[in-house]
């Protein structure tokens, strides 16, 4: 019985080892291999510095959501810290005069680039954070609310996320837009706020998940992603100019403040209603994928009109996409049929 218990334990170790992988490859893959790399070849370059930012910073999100038991609220707070830390502390855009482009064809005020910063919010919290935990989840669903590290991988990954966001400033700041220093006001700004939204996670967010299940059946998956591919496509047209491109595509027909309004709603309004979906009776992991599915293709979908070589890579990017998902659909399918089959 010992060893039995032994070999379980050896057996669970391994399965949170190889979570935490999962997690840290699918992080830069959903936010920005599956994004800026379809205009921009040249972001395969930087995988290796996209590991460590982008694969430690969310691992580290998802170890204090998983050790708080703050469930998806936390990992909403801790996706908007993630956000100051790498926009604002590391890449230094949200206040950037040149970064990007953006105080060209967004709307600045302030000294900060709100059209910029809205987008990265969306994309940030969504496809950094939420959607590859939900992809993780699905894959290891025995280590969904369990931590993946103890303590020394924790102060490792801690301390990697942070030469993560010091690269960022070195690398691509440095780069991007040279000698620039975000102001003082606006650096105290995004620690106090990443302090705050830490103490909310681990204080309030914990109470806030577990929502009771509602009554209402949930919809069939296809309407489920096809939903979250058409709202991705408009947050991110509302917001950034199709493809990167050098102006927005809508703000000569409204002034560009309305535009961030809109977007933050439709954002709202999409995250009400996938949080509605989730409760909802017969949600699944089909759902999931399906959900998971339509928020990566709209956000490549939106990279395609950067060139024709981009259409192609875009074109190229969503196959995989789409093929990946319906092997990870039939694995899951195949996983619930031997479970079945075990539970008789």
């Amino acid at each position: 019985m010992k060893q039995d218990l032994t070999a379980a334990e050896r057996q669970a170790r391994t399965q949170r080892r190889r979570a935490a992988w999962t997690l840290v490859l699918l992080a830069p893959v959903c936010a920005e291999l599956t994004f800026t790399a379809v205009a921009v070849p040249f972001t395969w370059l930087l995988t290796p510095l996209l590991m460590v930012m982008y694969g430690a910073g969310v691992l580290l999100v998802r170890e204090v959501v998983a050790r708080t038991g703050a469930g998806w609220p936390g990992l909403v707070l801790m996706g908007l810290a993630y956000q100051l830390a790498e926009d604002g502390l590391g890449l230094q855009a949200l206040t950037s005069p040149d970064m990007y482009g953006a105080a060209d064809w967004g709307w600045r005020a302030l000294g900060a680039n709100w059209s910029y910063w809205a987008s990265q919010i969306g994309v940030h919290v969504v496809l950094s954070v939420l959607v590859p935990v939900m992809l993780t989840n699905i894959l290891f669903p025995a280590q969904r609310d369990r931590p993946y590290l103890r303590t020394p991988g924790l102060i490792v990954t801690g301390a990697l996320a942070i030469v993560g966001v010091m690269g960022l400033r070195v690398v691509i700041s440095a780069t991007e837009d040279p000698g620039y220093v975000t102001p003082w006001g606006w650096l105290l700004a995004y620690v106090a706020a990443i302090a705050v939204l830490t103490v909310l996670t681990v204080r309030v967010a914990p109470h806030l998940a577990g929502r009771p299940a509602r009554i209402s059946p949930a919809p069939r998956p296809p309407v489920v992603g096809i939903s979250l591919a058409v709202v991705t496509v408009v947050f991110l047209v509302l917001l950034l100019p199709p493809g990167l491109g050098p102006t927005s595509a809508l703000g000569a027909f409204l002034p560009l403040p309305i535009l961030v309004a809109i977007a933050v709603l439709v954002g709202l309004g999409s995250a009400w209603q996938v949080e509605r979906w989730a409760r909802a009776q017969g949600w699944s992991d089909r759902h999931r994928i399906w959900l998971a599915g339509g928020i990566l293709v709209g956000h490549t979908a939106f990279m395609m009109p950067a060139s024709a070589s981009a259409v192609l890579t875009g074109a190229i990017t969503i196959a995989v996409e789409v093929a990946l998902l319906v092997v990870l659909a039939r694995y899951v399918a195949r996983r619930r049929g031997e479970g079945a089959v075990r539970s008789r």
